[in-house]
């Protein structure tokens, strides 16, 4: 049988051996549907192009932005756009459903891997992992007993955003018998009590956590969200832990506070700009640990990623509406509703 819909996969996915980060085993998610012919785009792009929504009927895309321009055209071929994790500031959404275009991501994927992610941090930073790892290397053994970690008994986990991640995170530190705290203007406080937690205020969280995690979604009324005067309110022996993405936090704020050590420091996966600039004052900062925005990568989360995310691609083209639709509002497009059979 001829293939019916052309799948193209963004070029950011592939390592260095020119192999999908995620494994081969999902791509047979594509591969054992007839009507599915699937390439990987023929060259890295920052930005899908027009050209590419005028080749494919869905795309598969990693970090790369897919912007208004992309779907102007009239000659607009691609159905759905899955992206390969659960932020989706790269894409424009407004514009994906005004095109008709259906948009998924994958946060079923992403919550043991980014909570993991967000408890790694707490405890490196308790016990100031990586200050002990240089004193090692660097033959400074016997200035151990000048650095001690911080015990987390009875501290105060603050968590910036209840949704998936947040509630995950919430429930596997209960095991570490700290006060457990959670700021989301759209949580249920009946849920969040269920995890052995208590919805507050931002401002009341900020200056109650030992431990203040960002774990939100980043978007027109997060950005910014944590600016100089949420990071007064820190405590001064509090860490600051962002797992979800840079521009929520005014990083020249962040920076001042953590130059002038008015907090114990940050660990931080995410950047206002990445990739992050090499001069960046966050790098060369002994109370900060940093990661590229991939510390919560394993096989194991990227696997998930992309057997959620291509199953999107597969249940749209077949005429089924998929789980994890960003854009839900494109459910009543017309064109949408001719060939996802939307009644």
């Amino acid at each position: 049988m001829t293939a019916r819909w052309r799948v193209g996969i963004t070029r950011d996915i592939l390592d260095s051996r020119g192999e999908p980060s995620f494994g081969r085993a999902a791509l047979a998610t594509l591969e054992r549907e007839s009507t599915i012919a699937w390439e990987y785009l023929p060259e890295v792009v920052g930005a899908i192009t027009p050209d590419h929504a005028a080749q494919y009927d869905a795309l598969y895309v990693n970090a790369v932005r897919v912007p208004a321009s992309a779907v102007a055209r009239a000659d607009c071929r691609v159905r759905v756009v899955a992206r390969h994790g659960v932020g989706y500031d790269t894409i424009d959404i407004p514009a994906m459903t005004a095109a008709g275009v259906v948009v998924t991501h994958t946060p079923s994927a992403m919550p043991r891997p980014v909570a993991s992610t967000a408890l790694t941090f707490m405890l490196a930073l308790a016990g100031k992992l990586m200050l002990k790892d240089r004193l090692t290397r660097t033959g400074r053994w016997h200035e151990r007993i000048d650095h001690m970690g911080v015990g987390i008994t009875d501290k105060t986990l603050g968590v910036i955003g209840a949704g998936r991640i947040g509630k995950e995170l919430l429930r596997m530190a209960r095991v570490l018998d700290v006060t457990l705290i959670a700021a989301d203007p759209y949580a249920d406080p009946v849920e969040i009590g269920y995890l052995g937690a208590k919805l507050v205020d931002l401002d009341t969280l900020l200056a109650s956590a030992d431990f203040v995690v960002v774990c939100c979604l980043l978007n027109a009324e997060t950005r910014h969200l944590i600016g100089a005067r949420e990071l007064a309110r820190v405590k001064p022996a509090a860490y600051f832990i962002n797992v979800a993405r840079g521009p929520i936090v005014d990083e020249a704020a962040l920076i001042d506070v953590l130059s002038h050590r008015a907090i114990a420091g940050a660990a931080l996966d995410v950047f206002e700009t990445e990739p992050v600039d090499p001069k960046n004052p966050l790098l060369a900062m002994d109370n900060v640990i940093v990661t590229p925005h991939s510390l919560c990568w394993t096989d194991e989360c990227f696997h998930n990623m992309a057997m959620t995310g291509l199953t999107s691609i597969v249940d749209s083209l077949n005429g089924k509406a998929p789980r994890f639709i960003v854009n839900r509002d494109v459910l009543d497009h017309p064109r949408v509703r001719e060939w996802l059979g939307c009644t």
